[in-house]
C-alpha cells in the first residue's frame, strides 16, 4: 500500500501544501512522474533521499510532458531552494537537500526558501 502524507508549511502557520506520496525505493525515485498524463490538483510526489546531497537530488524532466513545481528540502525539513521545471529539462538544488518535492506548479506559491515543512502522514491527518 502506498504511503501518502502531508505536507505542511510550519512558517506559515501550517498551510498544506499538498498530498504527496512518498517514494522512497530507487525504482520509484528513479520512476518519479514520468509517462504520466497529468497530476491531479492537490497532489505530488515527495522523492526520499538517504542523505543531504546536491547531486544526488537532482532530477530530470524526460519523459514528463508537463511542467512542475519542484521543492528541494534538507533533512531537518527546510526548504533550501525551489523550480519551475519544465519538460526535457535536467534540475539540481543550489544547496543539498535530501527530499524533492514535486507537484503543480501551484505549489511554489506556498513555500519559499527558508520556510520549514512538516510531514504528516495521512492516516494522522
Amino acid at each position: 500500500m502506498a504511503r501518502w502524507v502531508r505536507v505542511r508549511n510550519q512558517t506559515r502557520q501550517g498551510e498544506m501544501v499538498v498530498l504527496a506520496r512518498w517514494c522512497e525505493s530507487h525504482l520509484c525515485r528513479l520512476r518519479g512522474l514520468t509517462f504520466r498524463s497529468k497530476l491531479p490538483d492537490g497532489q505530488g510526489l515527495l522523492l526520499v533521499g538517504q542523505k543531504d546531497s546536491i547531486s544526488l537530488a537532482a532530477i530530470h524532466m524526460f519523459g514528463v510532458f508537463f511542467s512542475l513545481g519542484v521543492v528541494w528540502i534538507d533533512s531537518s525539513l527546510r526548504v533550501v531552494g525551489k523550480t519551475l521545471a519544465r519538460p526535457l529539462g535536467i534540475y539540481r538544488p543550489e544547496a543539498a537537500a535530501r527530499y524533492v518535492l514535486e507537484g503543480r506548479p501551484s505549489i511554489l506559491e506556498g513555500v519559499h526558501p527558508g520556510d520549514w515543512l512538516e510531514f504528516v502522514d495521512e492516516a494522522q491527518a
